[in-house]
């Protein structure tokens, strides 16, 4: 045969053995060429365990401990990662079990009893039971502990049934008692012997034991004692699927310019958030996936009646409502990234109804405020009724957003003749001096709460004053009721009733102008798939898929 091809080959002109060469390449490249196209026709890519994330966060981890972590986000962050609970939140924000095989509730919804899974290890290979369950929560309730989460458990009596069933009994039904489980549970085995005084500077904090997707490994120092990275591996033993990505790693530093740099730099290969204005410094942006997460906290002015005459006005807070263009906040301050919203509920919440009342509507603000007999002095721009001037002060934070915000407002409600002084405050004279105090006549402040959302320690007449959450010293007895309801109701028809209603009280009260909620921005590389968290109650929560995450994948046939 090789000969018959030489044979050819001495009878062919050089023009011709240029032409039988293109052919031959050209077969060879459509085999190539049809292959590639079966073999990616009949396979489909899935992940593959193995590779490394790399993610940059802002902060410094101090309390790697679920008792202590609340002050911190790197805290969190890590927490969420290391540690389980009994229950955890799904990735649409709603309760559900983790280390929880099952639970009961008496009839008077005042009992719950749980059963534990078996076979759940503890990092250090130790088996977790009732034990450390009773322990984690026995230290929380104790105040020589001060842990921040005392206060969630208030009341609440945890009882020992046997190893793998633990008992909680509540002195009231309380319906959102369940969230209250989602903490990581710490290990007795560890913690038993450390003293309370001792509890926030044990060697475990930065060294932490858990039951989570991922176990602690190593971090890294520099000179001035500040960690500079902090590695996690895969845990091996997880009761639930085991995470795909064999490590994750944290790189810390000191503000969001040092970290977009990182990014820009591809040290890191995700961010925990970013301001808004910040997107536009991702250089890398065709290879970056911007996760837009809803995180269920709202920014609001809430108006002080109490302290300032105009403001005690149905007709003023009204007409202040409807002057208010929340998209023209979004926009300008927020860059887009953000939810215009009317109360303190979410289109993502059951009971969410939307207040057509809230559009703005800067016409109809002024025939409420001329009907009113507040009348516009031409020469100062600014309404005035009797003795009485629309004026008042708005206190807000040194928070950029917040200010921005503040002045934006301040000069759309300049529209309808209203006078608005703006007062910006570092966060601890603004707590200390002014809401500790109630000390304002309308504040721009944030509140957050969850999906399945408790309101009443935010707009319960008893919630009036310190350490109290209600800003606006709301009092309202047809409120206060289904707040009191909604704590214990566990029909879900009439919840959503009662929410609605309350919605309705609200609107008609304007005790605050409900603004907005900025998304959490979480830009990633493209190259980590698997994300699927779309609501989030806290930040650290955009990890509760993390099992699911990949960064490595194979083909295999369809």
């Amino acid at each position: 045969m090789p000969k018959n091809w030489k044979t050819i080959g001495k009878m062919l002109t050089f023009k011709e053995k240029v032409i039988v060469t293109i052919l031959l390449l050209a077969i060879a490249t459509s085999f190539v060429v049809w292959a590639g196209s079966f073999y990616f026709n009949f396979t489909k890519a899935v992940p593959k365990n193995g590779g490394a994330y790399i993610e940059g966060i802002v902060g410094q981890p101090l309390y790697i401990n679920p008792l202590l972590s609340q002050t911190s986000e790197a805290d969190l962050d890590l927490v969420q990662l290391v540690f389980s609970g009994l229950f955890k939140y799904d990735k649409n924000g709603k309760v559900v079990a983790d280390l929880a095989e099952g639970y009961s509730v008496s009839d008077d919804q005042r009992e719950y009893t749980i059963s534990l899974k078996k076979g759940v290890l503890w990092h250090d290979g130790i088996a977790l039971d009732a034990n450390d369950v009773f322990f984690t929560f026995n230290i929380l309730q104790d105040p020589s502990y001060k842990s921040p989460l005392r206060q969630s458990l208030q009341g609440v009596d945890v009882s020992l049934i046997d190893d793998y069933t633990i008992k909680f009994s509540l002195k009231n039904p309380y319906i959102g008692f369940l969230e209250n489980l989602t903490v990581g549970l710490l290990p007795k085995h560890i913690w038993e012997n450390i003293a309370p005084e001792k509890f926030a500077l044990a060697e475990n904090n930065l060294h932490p034991v858990g039951s989570g997707p991922y176990a602690f490994s190593i971090f890294q120092k520099d000179s001035g004692g500040n960690i500079l990275t902090l590695q996690l591996v895969a845990n091996k033993t997880y009761y639930d699927k085991v995470g795909y990505i064999s490590k994750i790693t944290f790189n810390f530093y000191p503000d969001d310019e040092q970290l977009i740099a990182a990014y820009n730099k591809k040290e890191v290969m995700g961010m925990g958030s970013i301001p808004p204005d910040s997107i536009k410094d991702i250089k890398n942006a065709k290879s970056t996936n911007i996760h837009k997460l809803v995180i269920p906290r709202y920014f609001s002015v809430f108006f002080n009646q109490t302290k300032n005459v105009a403001l005690a006005d149905d007709n003023v807070r009204s007409a202040l409502t409807l002057s208010v263009n929340r998209q023209e906040i979004i926009d300008k301050i927020l860059y887009g990234k953000g939810i215009a919203l009317s109360s303190p509920f979410f289109p993502q919440m059951q009971g969410y109804k939307n207040d057509s009342n809230a559009n703005i509507d800067i016409e109809r603000a002024n025939k409420i405020l001329d009907d009113a007999g507040w009348v516009l002095d031409a020469s100062e721009n600014v309404r005035k009724k009797d003795s009485q001037t629309l004026a008042f002060e708005l206190v807000t934070t040194d928070w950029p957003e917040l200010n921005q915000s503040a002045e934006l407002l301040k000069e759309q409600w300049a529209k309808i003749g209203a006078k608005v002084t703006v007062k910006v405050l570092t966060v601890s004279d603004l707590q200390q001096n002014y809401i500790r105090t109630r000390e304002y006549d309308s504040i721009l402040f944030g509140q957050a709460v969850s999906f399945n959302p408790d309101l009443y320690s935010f707009w319960h007449s008893s919630q009036k004053h310190d350490p109290g959450l209600n800003l606006s010293l709301f009092d309202n007895k047809d409120a206060d009721a289904l707040l009191e309801d909604l704590r214990q109701q566990t029909d879900q028809n009439k919840r959503i009733e009662n929410y609605q209603k309350f919605q309705d009280i609200l609107a008609k009260e304007t005790p605050a102008v409900f603004l907005y909620s900025r998304y959490y921005l979480y830009p990633v590389s493209t190259g980590v798939q698997g994300m699927d968290v779309e609501n989030i109650n806290n930040p650290a929560q955009r990890f509760v898929d993390v099992n699911s995450w990949y960064v490595k994948t194979k083909r295999v046939l369809k």
